[in-house]
């Protein structure tokens, strides 16, 4: 029998771990293939891929930003070949009502909840031909042209007796691709927006078996592993004994993703994470709120204080990424209190700040509740809120705005002098640049087309030539020095001022052979021809002390003239890494 078990992942990069969960679990019974795509992939090109396969089984993981294209593809896969059965499972069909089938009659099996058991036993009574699945916990079957609903599967207690997904890895199957991990399943907490609160207590894989799949992981050479967990560090011992071991392994072009809470975090913990290596691990620490009121109406157990001083902690180590996350649409979180939980966050001046929008969830408390709020949202996936009692329609849009432009701007480091210097002189809060910016950006129609990165340098200088004008000289030159160390480019935008100095080619050249700047700035490419130097550098001239200017705060003041030649050394060649040098007196040696 020919099973495909297959997803349509939300990007190339990404790997379905339930797929692979799924054919660990029931390899025994029968060899089946995994085959992945991807959302933006057309669902009638999709079909007709799973086709080619001749399967007699297919089953789909199924969650909210696929299961409108999956519901397609399994419509024209049963048109061309009734025979074939298809299975559905995942979060997002694991809460539907009892009589789904019946909507969907191009849909043979839905499994609810933990399906590695359900999944292996409904594979045997297809394979062996028996038809009676009664007795199968977890699996929602048509019979008689009815839908039966059978009785709900335990969890699974020893999460070791899942075979681990990663024993085969083949050649570069997973070579630079986001893989998705768990040690463990379920979480502490019981936020009443999330589906892990329906799922009581913690249960872990033995440390020797997480350590072993990152062993197999390192050795394929993933981008990212992003653990799933719910609570990473809910059993702080045991995160500690994962983390050190990633530690010891020294991965080289490797980043850890990890969910953590925050009030978790004591000083065991973060004397610990002081020696992680720049660029290892990367944090995701949900905040969802500061409104005290908005924490307590969702279930949410967070210390906004020690929030505060743990992630200014973290963020002293400049070693780790830290992602923090708000979600509008809250129970009594209005327009102005969104407004300062956002504020509160965005002085903590996290890697990203992750704007979200309510999704009421199946299965969730907060769906049950949805009368209480006044909640608005269409039920049909995402399921996102559009009102509440507490904000209107119009003001969510504003957020969406503002959300886009953080996105673009405040999440991309490419710009990050460029805001705070307008932000800490012309805004009395980082919300007020941004909704002032967003009445902008939709008054020019910006946010109806897409923008190229250097686009947005030139969208950022006409916003600030037209709202603030003062000081055009000085955002002008932190405008370019961003863009020199973010994006390796000497083809400056035309609307960049540019002073006349060490940009000349010919006196490159003679610099770059100075011994002084072979010494001391570029020991490393010292062997290395002076063409091939040129590559990885970028000298520029700035009209006065640019560095100690951002050092000491970006404060507006009368600017003392001193000419600065520096020079910007992008590490590997390798975008992002920039160390900048000031090389005045060394260049001055070749002035004309």
């Amino acid at each position: 029998m020919n099973i495909v078990i297959t997803t349509l992942n939300s990007k190339y990069i990404h790997s379905a771990l339930s797929l692979r969960y799924l054919k660990s679990f029931s390899s025994e019974i029968s060899d089946m293939d995994i085959a992945e795509f991807t959302i933006n992939q057309n669902a009638d090109y999709i079909a007709g891929e799973i086709f080619k396969m001749s399967p007699d089984i297919v089953a789909f993981s199924v969650y909210i930003w696929n299961v409108k294209q999956i519901l397609k593809i399994c419509r024209i896969i049963k048109i061309v070949d009734s025979h074939i059965k298809i299975i559905l499972g995942g979060p997002e069909i694991s809460f539907e009502k009892e009589n789904i089938l019946d909507d969907i009659p191009y849909v043979d099996f839905i499994i609810s909840g933990e399906g590695e058991e359900t999944f292996k036993e409904l594979l045997l009574a297809l394979t062996e031909k028996k038809e009676d699945f009664d007795l199968i916990k977890g699996l929602t079957f048509r019979k008689e042209n009815r839908s039966f609903k059978n009785q709900g599967r335990d969890l699974i207690k020893n999460l070791d007796i899942i075979p681990s997904p990663f024993l085969n890895i083949k050649n570069d199957e997973l070579k630079d691709k986001i893989v998705y991990f768990e040690s463990s399943r379920g979480c502490p907490f019981n936020c009443k927006f999330c589906l892990s609160s329906t799922i009581k207590g913690v249960r872990f894989f033995t440390i020797d078996r997480v350590k072993d799949d990152l062993k197999r992981l390192i050795k394929a050479e993933v981008r990212q592993v992003k653990f799933v967990d719910r609570t990473f560090n809910a059993d702080k011992e045991y995160a500690m004994e994962i983390m050190n071991f990633i530690m010891k392994m020294n991965p080289q072009n490797m980043n850890f993703h990890f969910e953590v809470t925050a009030h978790l975090l004591d000083e065991d913990m973060l004397e610990f994470l002081s020696n992680v290596k720049d660029g290892l691990f990367q944090f995701e620490i949900g905040v969802q709120s500061t409104n005290e009121k908005t924490l307590e109406t969702i279930g949410r157990k967070t210390d906004i204080k020690k929030l505060k001083r743990v992630t200014k902690r973290i963020k002293s180590y400049r070693s780790i990424h830290q992602h923090l996350d708000l979600i509008a649409g809250l129970p009594f979180e209005d327009y102005d209190s969104f407004k300062n939980s956002f504020n509160e966050v965005y002085e903590l001046r996290p890697e990203k700040l992750q704007l979200g929008f309510l999704k009421l969830l199946k299965g969730s408390k907060l769906r049950e509740d949805k009368e209480l709020y006044g909640f608005k949202f269409l039920d049909e996936p995402p399921y996102e809120v559009l009102e509440t009692d507490s904000i209107k329609y119009k003001d969510m849009l504003k957020l969406k705005t503002i959300e886009d432009l953080v996105e673009k701007y405040g999440n991309d480091s490419s710009f990050e002098n460029t805001l705070e210097y307008v932000i800490k002189n012309y805004y009395n809060t980082p919300f007020d640049f941004y909704e002032d910016y967003a009445d902008y950006w939709e008054q020019k129609d910006y946010h109806k087309i897409s923008h190229s990165k250097r686009e947005l340098y030139r969208i950022i200088y006409e916003f600030y030539k037209e709202r603030i004008s003062d000081n055009i000289e000085i955002f002008n030159e932190i405008l370019k020095y961003d863009y020199i160390f973010y994006n390796k480019s000497s083809n400056l935008p035309e609307y960049i001022k540019r002073a006349t100095g060490v940009g000349n080619i010919n006196k490159k050249h003679d610099i770059l052979k100075d011994e002084e700047i072979l010494n001391n700035y570029l020991h490393d490419y010292s062997d290395m021809p002076t063409k091939r130097i040129l590559n990885i550098v970028h000298m520029e001239t700035f009209p006065f002390d640019i560095i100690s200017f951002i050092e000491e705060g970006y404060k507006r003041r009368e600017i003392k003239k001193d000419k600065k030649d520096l020079m910007f050394v992008y590490e590997n060649g390798v975008m992002n890494k920039c160390k900048v040098f000031d090389i005045t007196k060394i260049a001055n040696k070749y002035e004309e």
